[in-house]
């Protein structure tokens, strides 16, 4: 169930001795190469994307834009690895972009009353949590039909929440760890490397290796996969689900000190789409929302194609309203590619069946 599984390169399937003619052996070649294309499909589509941009613009791939990139893709990637966590159950979270919104905003209220970056921190990423857990109390004892009712809910109430504490102006000030980690480079290392890409790397490992080496990591591809098989496993399937709502928003709240650092305040127009960018950005990266596949470094991968999409057509002074229409377009490829290799998963199934 887990999306770790690998497929056989087109060599290997060749040597199959569950293929048992040449006939066989050729279709299950073909078969075995297009899945391994699609499984590579954002990866290339990002170097294909970078290679056009760089040729266009002579400005794209030098160090000071690629460290935008990074910085304004930060936030995304960020969102887009808790949003996947909860696409890996079947779920959604339509809240994330007001939850970072919340979280800013107390995060610097908070701030000018204490004057203390750890507990400014601490409120931000607890504010977070505190939606996430909303989000799954509530739909799973609420006993709602799908999540996408009560996380849109919660992206009203928390935005309204942001308005009415900041009284709808950017609440100014934050401290200076904040402002390192969101604005910062890493000089040591080139002035134009982000210091949000090291937090964003850092994430990544960390809810990697939670999903590869820990029971709830197999617990969540399971419950995604095999909701009725996993019941029977005895998964506690509540507790799986609430668990990713709640990691989702804290991760929200982790965002929300990458661009509250970014712009030295607390706005409650922060995360403003967020949601869809982040959802964007894993199903790009492949993640299916029947639940059970998705893996974190092609959520990174969707969040940096939109972050190099954007990027690219504002240095080539293309219309916004265009840049929406190409991120639409590319979603739509990337959900019919998942159709696409879902089929040719089962027909390879059925050639290696019919072969034994």
């Amino acid at each position: 169930m887990s999306d770790s599984r690998t497929i056989p390169g087109p060599a290997e399937l060749a040597q199959s001795p569950a293929v048992g003619t040449a006939s066989e052996a050729a279709r299950a070649r073909l078969v075995g190469t297009m899945l391994w294309l699609l499984r590579l499909g954002p990866f290339l589509i990002l170097v294909i994307m970078i290679a056009v941009l760089a040729g266009l613009s002579p400005v794209f791939f030098t160090p000071g834009n690629l460290g935008n990139v990074l910085t304004q893709s930060a936030a995304i990637a960020i969102l887009a690895m808790g949003q996947l966590l909860v696409i890996l159950t079947r779920g959604i979270d339509l809240s994330v972009g007001s939850t970072l919104a919340l979280a800013a905003v107390v995060g610097a209220l908070v701030y000018a009353e204490t004057d203390s970056g750890f507990t400014t921190i601490l409120a931000m990423v607890f504010t977070g949590a505190l939606v996430g857990a909303v989000n799954g109390f509530g739909y799973v004892y609420g006993r709602l039909p799908h999540p996408f009712i009560v996380t849109l809910a919660t992206l009203s109430i928390a935005r309204g929440l942001a308005l009415g504490l900041s009284g709808g102006q950017p609440v100014s000030g934050m401290p200076e760890v904040v402002t390192t980690i969101g604005g910062g480079s890493a000089a040591w290392l080139a002035s134009w490397f982000p210091n949000a890409a090291f937090l964003v790397a850092g994430v990544a490992i960390l809810v990697t290796l939670m999903l590869r080496n820990l029971v709830w990591g197999r617990w969540i591809y399971a419950v995604g996969g095999s909701p009725e098989g996993a019941r029977r496993l005895g998964v506690p399937r509540n507790g799986v689900i609430v668990s990713v709502y709640i990691m989702s928003g804290l991760l929200a709240g982790v965002a929300a000190i990458v661009t509250a650092g970014r712009l030295n305040a607390g706005s409650p127009t922060f995360g403003q789409l967020a949601e869809l960018d982040a959802i964007a950005a894993v199903v790009i990266g492949g993640a299916s929302f029947l639940g059970g596949r998705g893996n974190v470094g092609n959520a990174l991968i969707g969040a940096l194609m939109i972050g190099v999409i954007r990027n690219g057509m504002n240095l080539l002074n293309v219309e916004g309203f265009l840049q929406l229409i190409v991120i639409g377009v590319v979603i739509v490829i990337a959900v019919e590619s998942d159709v696409i290799r879902t089929r040719l998963e089962a027909r390879f199934r059925v050639l290696k069946a019919a072969s034994a």
